[in-house]
């Protein structure tokens, strides 16, 4: 016996990588790209009225992922499972950070900046930050200043050009949050010029409208306003990669764009239905055998965290739910990364809805518990053109879903994905789905024991 678990444990040994040396670590570092409410709007997965060729340039040399999901749809709590591995429900960033919403990550929670500055990184953020508080957000450098604000991409180019250039031969972690293709006070944006930044305008005829929009003037109007932000978006991801080629480190960083979560319209962004989830990622690895390409695994946000630490050859906290992406980056089909999970409770502080997701390649369900309320609206989508219009013509349906069944929404939602990847019928109550209905549900209640949530206590499971 004794000799098994000594030859068990010197397996386990053998399969943990050795920590880099000071040397190693110069040369694995990190930009990670986030983009702001941006869903497949992009030529690289499959929008052809939207240019956005360096995004695509950027998909060509890594690879793309065809199923990757954030693990909340809403700004601040998204951000803070990129930077903690953790659930929202665990790490306690329950809603929006800035202003009266004022949500905090609890003060024990290890995040990226504390965790790499402890192993000789430079960790900066540019743009965006959304998170708080600064003590468990510890980046060395904060640039959030500039002309034209976070939509200023040109002058946002050289801050990052500057922070590489400043970072000497200290390994560094660049975050860069962009603000497009996120709604402004009005519009996306738009409205003014920005320094060094072409702007690339659309036509509201010459865009595609999601299944979960009506397709009506006033809607077509935004979308022409988001394409020409996402254009915008598109131009400063150029850029930080032209500083990474300027300061000779386009061969030694690992380069990770995404978005937080869906588009700014109803039916997408707070949602956890795969319009709000379901999003783009493209990891850009220097070690990786092959170029362009797709990956099918299912990832999750939680798993950026450890695959930063990972390429920067830390130990992932055991905190940490997700898994490294490194190792299944030259796979097209990787086999067990086939389940995601999601929590929501608040966007803003008045829009508690507190719900819980699984998703699988061929179901998804999700808890609404506090289902007695009516769906909030974030304000900048109840005020937008889009619902709006919705309001005042009266409409019964948005897109393909019924008005009445996104407000007024049942404890229990389960979609048949094959048939359904829209999320239209509710087939909680359908016979033919019970053990579905029961299996997912006994999954998601373990899942809520393994990652501790406190709303698990709250509510009763059949």
């Amino acid at each position: 016996m004794r000799r098994l678990l000594f030859l068990l444990g010197s397996l386990i040994l053998a399969s943990i990588p050795a920590p880099l040396s000071a040397a190693e670590r110069a040369t694995r570092n990190v930009v990670l790209l986030i983009a702001d409410d941006l869903g497949f709007q992009l030529g690289c997965y499959g929008d052809k009225k939207i240019r956005t060729p360096n995004i695509d340039g950027l998909a060509k040399n890594g690879v793309r992922f065809t199923h990757a999901f954030a693990a909340v749809s809403s700004c601040s709590p998204s951000r803070a499972t990129l930077y903690t591995g953790l659930h929202t429900h665990s790490s306690g960033q329950y809603g929006l950070a800035h202003d009266v919403h004022n949500f905090h990550t609890r003060d024990n929670v290890q995040s990226l900046p504390r965790i790499l500055r402890k192993n000789g990184y430079r960790t900066g953020i540019l743009g965006k930050i959304h998170v708080l508080p600064r003590t468990v957000y510890n980046f060395d450098v904060e640039i959030n200043k500039g002309i034209g604000g976070n939509r200023g991409v040109a002058q946002m180019g050289e801050q990052a050009r500057q922070f590489l250039q400043d970072s000497g031969d200290k390994p560094f972690l660049l975050v860069v949050g962009f603000s497009d293709p996120h709604r402004a006070a009005k519009g996306f944006g738009n409205e003014k010029p920005y320094p060094g930044v072409k702007e690339i305008p659309y036509e509201p005829g010459d865009v595609n409208v999601p299944y979960f929009l009506s397709d009506k003037p006033d809607v077509r109007r935004e979308l022409a306003e988001y394409y020409q932000s996402i254009s915008r978006l598109d131009q400063g991801v150029g850029l930080m990669l032209d500083a990474l080629k300027k300061t000779k480190h386009a061969d030694d960083t690992l380069v990770i764009f995404l978005s937080d979560n869906g588009p700014p319209f109803p039916g997408a962004k707070t949602t956890l239905y795969d319009s709000g989830l379901h999003l783009p990622l493209i990891v850009s690895s220097p070690a990786r055998k092959r170029r362009g390409g797709t990956n099918n695994a299912m990832v999750s946000w939680i798993d950026m965290a450890p695959t930063i630490l990972d390429w920067a050859g830390v130990k992932t906290p055991l905190a940490m739910t997700g898994r490294s992406v490194l190792p299944i980056l030259d796979e097209e089909n990787p086999k067990g990364w086939d389940v995601v999970y999601g929590s929501h409770q608040c966007h803003e502080v008045t829009m508690y809805y507190p719900m819980r997701m699984i998703r699988t390649r061929t179901h998804k369900y999700i808890r609404n518990l506090a289902h007695k309320l009516d769906y909030p609206f974030a304000s900048d989508l109840y005020n937008s053109l889009t619902w709006q219009g919705v309001l005042q013509r009266g409409d019964k349906m948005m897109g393909d879903r019924s008005v009445e069944s996104y407000i007024h929404r049942p404890l229990e939602e389960l979609y048949d994905l094959e048939n359904d990847p829209h999320e239209l019928r509710n087939l909680a109550t359908d016979p033919k789905y019970a053990e579905v209905l029961k299996d997912l549900r006994e999954r998601l209640k373990a899942w809520q024991v393994k990652t501790r949530d406190p709303w698990l206590v709250k509510y009763r499971y059949e």
